[in-house]
């Protein structure tokens, strides 16, 4: 009775800590995560290494439902939900960025739902399968990245802004002094870039409306599935995330709808995390830094184990969407009081502040880059999710050479 309630509290817990490293643009679980390993002499004095493992498991989980107000409110995005500004600022000019986190927390919660209903199936299937899928992904993400350049209408343009981006997210990720690489690299291409127009323009926000938009049923169902999918292929191989399996999961369709879009960003960002663990289980590979971590609190991870772990996120992504519709309806009736653009300004400094502190100095070279090629693809017309080549070309090359 005293480790289930122990596991209750730290569940809770890691809820906290989830909701801070998600509302708090630069501030990752990984980064607590590392701490939490670096006095895990102390904290094991009081906590099993399983409660600290379901700690980090909860915050995770919690992160994954409510990092979308940020990225869609502020413009302030992670490597997760960086494909998400875009569609959600444009329905935040409409007075729906209430409705838009609503999205996203249906693919959340659908998606939990479903990861967790195909684990036995994983289980089983992984470990055959992985050996194969591991020698294509190089090849997987070619035909991605080509077939999203084909469909865009300038493009020789974009071509060279997946490139630019491409360039840019080798030597950012090869760029051994500056810590937590992602963090400037995001951050310019999808955030100060965005938040930098907005602040020229002088946008204004109209008032939000605190109501759900519709979406059809079989829209969602095809979201979830195409989530489903697309996330199998990165959930389990190296060097690949969210992020390329959203690109993944754009191929499919000729024409995503921006609503539909956010489901399925929504649904992939924590599917992707579920399946890290069962990817830690199965194949004994980590494949999120919470998955690291978790490994090294566990060492031997057994099965009994892993059950509890996904029982602890589904406890919590259960919480998880209901404390994110607080904060949205916070966000969305607050934020029409607030002058846009002198907000989209304090957050530019903010980042940069933020990133100095975390990155280091020189991060500011990358984010200052970022932010040029982020508004040039802007200016350009070109789809943002074309500057994901800084993760997609860094892993083709690592895949292929």
């Amino acid at each position: 009775m005293l480790i289930e309630l122990q596991l209750i509290i730290v569940a809770l817990l890691g809820l906290v800590a989830g909701t801070i490293t998600g509302i708090i643009p630069g501030i990752h679980v990984n980064l607590i995560a590392i701490l939490l390993f670096a006095g895990s002499s102390y904290f094991l004095g009081y906590l099993s290494p399983i409660a600290l493992a379901a700690f980090i498991v909860a915050m995770s989980i919690a992160h994954t439902f409510i990092d979308f107000l940020p990225s869609i409110f502020l413009g302030a995005p992670d490597e997760d939900t960086a494909l998400s500004v875009l569609p959600g600022h444009r329905l935040l000019l409409k007075g729906m960025g209430y409705g838009a986190i609503k999205l996203t927390l249906i693919g959340s919660f659908y998606g939990l739902i479903f990861a967790l209903a195909i684990a036995p199936l994983l289980l089983i299937s992984i470990p055959k399968i992985y050996p194969f899928v591991s020698r294509y992904i190089a090849f997987i993400l070619i035909a991605a990245s080509l077939f999203l350049i084909v469909r865009e209408k300038y493009k020789m343009w974009a071509i060279i802004i997946f490139f630019l981006s491409g360039i840019l997210g080798i030597a950012t990720l090869n760029f051994i002094v500056i810590k937590q690489p992602l963090l400037p690299l995001f951050s310019g291409l999808f955030g100060t870039s965005l938040l930098t127009i907005s602040f020229i323009k002088n946008v204004k926000l109209p008032e939000q409306k605190i109501k759900k938009i519709k979406v059809k049923t079989i829209g969602k169902i095809k979201a979830i599935i195409t989530s489903l999918f697309s996330s199998l292929f990165v959930s389990f191989l190296p060097g690949v995330g969210a992020s390329q399996a959203a690109v993944i999961g754009s191929s499919f369709k000729k024409k995503i709808d921006e609503k539909i879009f956010l489901i399925m960003v929504g649904a992939i960002n924590t599917i992707v995390m579920v399946w890290s663990f069962i990817a830690l289980y199965t194949i004994q590979k980590p494949r999120t830094g919470s998955a690291v971590i978790i490994g090294k609190f566990l060492g031997i991870f057994t099965q009994n184990q892993l059950l509890l772990l996904l029982a602890v996120s589904l406890f919590v992504g259960s919480l998880a969407v209901f404390q994110t519709l607080i904060f949205a309806k916070i966000f969305a009736k607050n934020i029409k009081r607030i002058n846009y653009k002198w907000l989209c300004f304090v957050i530019i400094i903010f980042i940069v502040i933020i990133t100095t502190i975390i990155s280091g100095p020189l991060s500011i070279l990358i984010l200052v880059t970022g932010t040029f090629i982020g508004i040039t693809c802007s200016l350009l017309g070109v789809r943002k999710m074309q500057m994901m080549g800084c993760l997609l070309l860094p892993v083709i090359l690592y895949y292929l050479f």
